[in-house]
Formats: structure tokens, sequence, C-alpha cells
């Protein structure tokens, strides 16, 4: 292939910077001219496009965000718009496409692969949400911004002898929450894959708690969960202990990315480019027992991906 180009699109992550630095600087590597589509498939279908060099990803691997910018395009659905989209590609001689972002990105790259275009996706999302692959770019540094907030509040938990209930994001999965009430010690959490009885799992483990003495508890909910305000207002009910609901939102997904982040997103994204050198399309870079791995997007998408069952066993023994 002669010109490549990359976009991000949906949600953004922290290590997206990383993965478009890396797509750019391998394809240039390679002899490739790269473009940089902006504002996701936004961009195909408005030539919202910028030629990319070395120094045009300079000193982007440790910002959060995405310099190319993303969005959701309702009209990259249609069939019009897919149309004008590849048109684009035509135009501009675009042989071939990396795709960073989630499932919803992953189905457009599917949908210009049929259409002659091939494409490549790259999972950046920190929900780790992406069936394919055990890790996604932006995962870990949504961990550790969550760790570090919780660890904020749980000083104020702690003088005033409170429950402090915080949501985290991932959307309908429980990952970011699993993970982040491990390594703050939560009391319990709320993940939507395990039904919960608000008694059984929380109120009943405080109690028993502070029979050992302890004074102020962090429960760590699952943003697909919810409730947040109304799962305190029962646990002070039930336990008469002040407790309070924090949302932590979209503080997650910004930051600087995590070494891993940095590192996961460079090696994906070169793996990427290496694909569409070969003039291989319809694949997504996937992470599977800490190797980089590709898989038809079909495929991908008919994955499931469950919660560790037993990390929440572990989870729920240790902290007590």
């Amino acid at each position: 292939m002669k010109t490549i180009g990359v976009l991000t699109s949906g949600g953004d992550a922290p290590g997206m910077n990383a993965a478009v630095r890396s797509v750019v600087r391998t394809g240039i590597s390679k002899g490739m001219r790269v473009v940089g589509i902006r504002r996701g498939y936004n961009g195909l279908i408005n030539h919202d496009i910028q030629e990319m060099n070395l120094r045009s990803v300079s000193d982007i691997i440790h910002r959060g965000g995405t310099i190319l910018y993303t969005a959701r395009s309702p009209e990259f659905k249609t069939e019009e718009g897919m149309q004008k989209a590849i048109r684009t590609c035509h135009e501009l001689e675009i042989e071939g496409i990396v795709v960073i972002g989630g499932d919803g990105s992953y189905r457009g790259a599917r949908d210009l692969s049929l259409r002659g275009i091939p494409c490549v996706g790259l999972p950046g999302t920190i929900d780790n949400d992406i069936a394919c692959t055990e890790y996604t770019i932006g995962f870990d540094t949504a961990m550790n911004t969550a760790v570090e907030m919780v660890d904020r509040l749980r000083d104020t938990a702690q003088s005033h002898e409170r429950c402090t209930v915080v949501e985290v994001m991932g959307r309908h999965a429980g990952h970011l929450a699993l993970q982040t009430g491990i390594a703050v010690g939560a009391t319990a959490i709320l993940v939507p894959e395990i039904p919960y009885d608000l008694e059984k799992d929380v109120v009943s483990r405080m109690r028993n708690t502070q029979l050992s003495g302890k004074k102020h508890f962090i429960i760590v909910v699952a943003e697909g969960v919810g409730h947040v305000d109304q799962i305190a207002k029962e646990i002070e009910m039930l336990t008469g202990i002040e407790s309070r609901a924090t949302v932590l939102g979209h503080v997650q997904r910004g930051g600087n990315p995590t070494v891993r982040d940095r590192v996961t997103a460079s090696e994906m994204g070169h793996r990427a480019v290496e694909l569409l050198e070969a003039g291989i399309g319809n694949r997504v870079v996937a992470m599977q027992s800490n190797a980089i791995v590709d898989f038809d997007i079909y495929e991908a998408l008919q994955m499931t991906k469950d919660i560790d069952k037993r990390l929440y066993q572990i989870a729920h023994e240790i902290s007590i």
C-alpha cells in the first residue's frame, strides 16, 4: 500500500495518541504516505484530512485524548454516508485505514472492508469491554486515575467515619470497577455481571467489619449498576452510617497514559501497519496471554467477554 489513513472513533482513551504515533511512524518507515482522518468517520465524509509526517506526532506519546479528535457519526451508519467516505478514500488514494476505538468503530471498519477499503481495528477504550482482547488501550490509565481519586475520597471518609459509594466508568462492563475496588481495598464491589443483594453483599459486610473496629467504608459501583445516590441512601438508612455518593465521571478518560498504555498502543499500532502492508484488512489487533495477535472482525464481534469471577471471589475474601 502507498497511502494509509488513521482515525480515532468513539470515546477517547489515554494511549490513543501513542497508537497514532506508532501507526504514522511505522507507515513512514515502510515508505508509505500516512494521513490523519480527523473527528472519526466524520472526517472521511467531510474531507477533514491532514497529511502526517514524523514531526506531526512528535511529543504526543505522553498526552491523553487524541490529536485527531474523535466523534460518533450517525451519518456514517447510512449507506449514503458510507459511500461519501469511500469516495473520499478514492479521491485521496487512501488504500487502507487503521481505526482506533471500540466495537462500534470496528463495525464501521468491517463495513468499509466489505466495500473494498481494508481496515484494521485497534482496541481503544477505558472500559476493557472488547471481547476479543484481554486488554484495551486506556484501561490501565483509567484504573490508576480512579484509584488516585478514591484514595483521596478515603481520607475524607476516614476523617468523618463515613461510607463513600463511588461510581466508576465502564459502561455495561465491570472490569474497571472490579480492579479499582481491589486496588483501593473496597468493602464491597458491585458490577453489572453479578447480581447483588444490598443487605447480604454490602450492609452485612459493613457490619461484620465494624465488629473488627473499622469505622469507614468504600463501596465501588460500576457505571452499569448505577443508582449510586439511592444505594448510599439505603446504606445510611440500614446502618446508621453517614453515606455519600460520588460519581468520578469523565476525569477517568483524561490524563497522561501509563507506561503500559504507551507500550501496548505502540505495539498494536505497529502490528496494524504490518497487516495493511501485507494487504490484509478486516482484522482487529488484540492481546491474548500478553502477546499481540489479530482476529477477523466478524469473529471478534461475535465473541463474548465475562467478568473475571476468580478475581471477584478474591476481592470478596480479602476485603473484610
